[in-house]
């Protein structure tokens, strides 16, 4: 294992080219961190790398370095086939390292595309069939799209697994043996880890040849810059309180939740009071992921509240405070939460909030931590928390939320039928067509042939406009669902009452047709006043459809209906 050297050299003396130096000094990064000194050597030799270190010790850089650097001396990719691949655990870290890579890759000629799932694969595959030097991928696309041909990794060079053991944890340790072996044997492989735990040391048995292995850090080292704090509250409400203090503060706040429920409703309580807050848990699709985390980096909204998805691969600078209102269930995630303050040697301060019911299992995590804080009783109002909380941002009126403060949404209109039993469809509302159920009203008398369209029927609890009737409005024959029929205008409001008897439409009518037959409300009758038993309304001989082969004059089989 080496060891870090006393006085650290330039990115020139450890042999980075001068167009990526630039690059990386327009992002006012001057020095290497004791990470990337010590890996780099290794890595631009072609070596297989194992890199341990703590969150925001610089490892995406150590990877991001020499990937670029060699694969800036071959031909560009072919199309669907990779030089470099970047393996991530989630679409957040995916992005963020992108991010990293292509202002590098752009000074040196090279491209670079990221591809996860969430979000239709169309643009991705025709990235990729553009021909993409360096590939930043989560495992689950990735496999899809390798089943599906639209990528090949038989020309891949280097291959990066980054976060390795939050791979392990969230399951993905069979899909990256799988993607492993599609790359050449004789490639380079750099395996970046916290951690060596959970099947980790498996895959560097497997796929890495005599690595290197270089740790700046132990295994599980808390930032020595940041402060820890243990507040202990009496209940619920004490800690709702708690949390709205130490959100209220100008500074940047990442708050912890362990569901996405609690996570959505923390923050859209604490915009609904005056603090802009926003969301990141797994519920989001990918536009509104990106469009709260755009709205965190920007400023807009100065808070989020997060579930643990947020612990890995979020990289905003200035994070004052970061808050577990649920405590993580274990300390490897304490301490990825945690660091997501105190980046690139920054301080900044940690709080766990403690229910008198959690002091058990928070003194066992902060102990496997190795954390070193007294726990206090505290109320919001108490200076300890003012202390953290600083100087109070202004509170934003409901008008002037960002765009990206978690709202709860508007109400949706509710569209409701009638209420069963009410009158439907009676004398004088032209082209009504009422359903109510149980009931309809007499329907006026309706001129013999006339086409009088205000027919009643039972069941529904609805009304329908219809075209405006040529004849006095109501119908001629008040129609019962499943075949009752009214007997007559003055007699309308009986086919409700009937159908109420005969709740499945289909069944046998109460005219007692031959067996076999369904007739439906599908009959039509003469429309005159009291006239046929099958009173309607549209002038014309009784037409009987029915589904039977048989039946003699007068029906007509259902597949001419």
């Amino acid at each position: 294992m080496s060891s870090t050297p006393s006085a650290a050299p330039s990115f020139a003396d450890l042999g980075i080219p001068q167009p990526i130096i630039a690059a990386l000094e327009a992002r006012d990064i001057t020095s290497p961190f004791p990470i990337q000194v010590a890996t780099l050597p290794d890595s631009l030799a072609g070596r297989d790398v194992l890199g341990r270190g703590r969150t925001g010790s610089g490892k995406t850089l150590a990877f991001a370095l020499p990937l670029i650097t060699r694969i800036a001396k071959g031909r560009h990719a072919a199309p669907s086939r990779p030089r470099a691949l970047v393996l991530a655990p989630t679409r957040e870290l995916a992005n963020q390292i992108t991010d990293t890579l292509q202002p590098l890759a752009k000074a040196m000629g090279l491209s670079v595309t990221t591809i996860f799932g969430g979000v239709a694969q169309g643009k991705q595959v025709s990235a990729l069939r553009g021909g993409i030097d360096i590939l930043v991928a989560c495992p689950g696309r990735l496999e899809d799209l390798m089943g599906q041909k639209h990528v090949m990794l038989d020309a891949v060079e280097i291959t990066v697994l980054d976060e390795a053991d939050h791979m392990a944890d969230l399951g993905f340790l069979p899909g990256v043996t799988r993607i492993m072996r599609a790359t050449p044997a004789v490639g380079q492989r750099l395996l970046f880890s916290a951690t060596l735990d959970n099947g980790v040391d498996v895959l560097v048995k497997r796929f890495l040849d005599k690595p290197v292995t270089h740790s700046v850090d132990p295994a599980s080292s808390p930032v020595a810059a940041l402060t820890h704090h243990l507040f202990e509250v009496g209940n619920a409400e004490e800690k709702k309180d708690v949390v709205e203090a130490l959100a209220a503060g100008r500074g940047r706040r990442l708050l912890f939740m362990r569901t996405k429920h609690q996570a959505r409703q923390m923050a859209r309580r604490l915009t609904s009071v005056g603090i802009p807050a926003t969301d990141l848990h797994g519920n989001l699709s990918q536009g509104a992921r990106e469009r709260n985390l755009a709205a965190f980096h920007s400023g807009d909204v100065r808070v989020m509240v997060a579930t643990d998805i947020a612990a890995r691969g979020i990289h905003v600078d200035d994070v004052d405070l970061v808050v577990h209102v649920d405590p993580p269930a274990e300390h490897k995630a304490y301490l990825h939460r945690s660091g997501r303050t105190a980046r690139a040697g920054a301080g900044g301060d940690v709080v766990t909030l403690v229910l008198p019911e959690q002091r058990g299992d928070v003194r066992q995590l902060t102990r496997a931590a190795k954390i070193t804080a007294t726990p206090q009783r505290v109320r919001a109002t108490d200076a300890a928390v003012r202390d953290l909380v600083g100087e109070l941002a202004d509170r934003v009126d409901a008008s002037a939320m960002p765009a990206g403060a978690a709202t709860k949404p508007e109400p949706q209109p509710v569209r409701r039928k009638a209420s069963g039993g009410a009158p439907a469809g009676g004398a004088g509302a032209p082209g009504g067509r009422g359903r109510g159920r149980g009931r309809g009203g007499a329907g006026a008398p309706a001129a013999a042939g006339s086409n009088g369209p205000g027919r009643q029927a039972a069941g529904r609890g609805e009304q329908r406009s219809e075209r405006p009737a040529a004849a006095v409005s109501g119908g001629g024959g008040g129609r019962g669902r499943g075949g009752s029929e009214g007997r007559g205008g003055a007699e309308g409001g009986r086919g409700g009452a009937a159908a109420n008897q005969q709740t499945r439409r289909g069944q046998r009518s109460a005219a007692k047709g031959p067996k076999g037959e369904s007739r439906g409300d599908g009959v039509r009758g003469s429309g005159a006043r009291g006239g046929s038993a099958r009173g309607g309304g549209r002038g014309s001989a009784p037409v009987t459809y029915s589904t039977s082969s048989g039946g003699g004059a007068g029906f007509v089989p259902m597949t001419q209906r």
